[in-house]
C-alpha cells in the first residue's frame, strides 16, 4: 500500500459524498488509502479491493507466524528431520 498523502487523502464526508466516483478512481489509481473525515475526526477509511486483500493476506501471515512462535515456545514443535520425515511419508503414499 502506498504511504498516505495527507494533502490528498484525507476528505471530509460532505467532500466525499459530492465526489464519490472520483474519489474512488483516486483510490483505485494511486493504491492509497482516503481517510473520510466527520465533523474533523477520522470516521472511515476507504481502500482499494487489491490493497484490501494484500493487506488481509499480509495479516494471516503474520498471525500465522505468531502461532508459529508461540507453539515453539510452549514446546509443541516438531523437529526439522521429523518434520521432513512426516512429510517425505506423505508424499510417498
Amino acid at each position: 500500500m502506498q504511504r498516505l498523502r495527507v494533502d490528498q487523502d484525507i476528505r471530509s464526508m460532505s467532500e466525499f459524498r459530492a465526489g464519490i466516483a472520483s474519489f474512488l478512481k483516486q483510490v483505485h489509481d494511486t493504491k492509497r488509502p482516503l481517510i473520510i473525515t466527520q465533523h474533523g475526526k477520522g470516521a472511515a477509511v476507504l481502500l482499494d479491493v487489491g490493497e484490501y486483500e494484500a493487506m488481509q493476506e499480509k495479516i494471516e501471515l503474520l498471525s500465522d507466524v505468531q502461532k508459529a512462535i508461540s507453539q515453539i515456545e510452549n514446546g509443541e514443535g516438531v523437529a526439522h528431520k521429523n518434520a521432513k520425515d512426516m512429510i517425505l511419508k506423505r508424499i510417498s503414499k
